[in-house]
C-alpha cells in the first residue's frame, strides 16, 4: 500500500451560512470556491486540507469527530470559552480540555449543527498558565501504562 494523507473531511450543516461563519470566526478557516452537487455544498480551506460542509436532512453523530491542530491555542480557548462552545458530556464544570501522555492538548467543541470537533495543540507546557489551569491530564482520569504511555498524535507542527 502506498502512503497517503487525508485531504478533506465532509460533514453536514443545518445552516450553511451559520456553519461557515463558525468555522471562519472560531477556527480561522477560509471559504473557497466549491463545485455544484445534488445538495448544497460549501468548501473551506484549513491549512493543506479542506472541510466540506453539506446541507442534508441528517443529524450529527454524538461521538464521531474530526481533529485539527491550532497554533494559537490561547486565542482559540478564549473564543470557545466566551461563546460557551466546549462540549460537556457529563454536566460538570470540566470544560473538556485534556492533555495526553505525550503533552498534546485536546479540547472538544460542537459546531452549530452539533458536529463534534477535537482541537489539538502540540505541547501543554507552552500554554499560558491561565489556560493550563483548565487542562486535565488524562492520566488523572484513566491509568496510562504500557503502550498507552507511548501513544502520540504525532502532530506535524510540533512545538517543543
Amino acid at each position: 500500500m502506498s502512503t497517503f494523507e487525508i485531504n478533506h473531511v465532509s460533514i453536514h450543516a443545518d445552516d450553511l451560512e451559520e456553519s461557515i461563519a463558525f468555522y471562519e470566526d472560531v477556527l480561522g478557516m477560509e471559504r473557497i470556491p466549491s463545485p455544484n452537487f445534488e445538495a448544497p455544498v460549501e468548501w473551506l480551506q484549513c491549512g493543506d486540507q479542506q472541510l466540506h460542509l453539506f446541507d442534508r436532512d441528517i443529524e450529527a453523530s454524538a461521538y464521531h469527530h474530526f481533529g485539527m491542530t491550532v497554533e494559537d491555542f490561547e486565542a482559540f480557548f478564549q473564543t470557545a470559552q466566551e461563546r460557551k462552545l466546549f462540549a460537556n458530556w457529563d454536566d460538570t464544570d470540566d470544560l473538556g480540555v485534556y492533555s495526553l501522555p505525550d503533552g498534546v492538548v485536546q479540547a472538544y467543541l460542537n459546531d452549530p449543527a452539533g458536529n463534534l470537533i477535537e482541537v489539538n495543540h502540540p505541547n501543554v507546557e507552552t500554554l499560558d498558565r491561565e489556560v493550563r489551569q483548565y487542562v486535565v491530564p488524562r492520566s488523572e482520569q484513566f491509568e496510562q501504562s504500557g503502550e498507552a504511555v507511548e501513544a502520540t498524535l504525532r502532530l506535524s507542527r510540533r512545538t517543543d
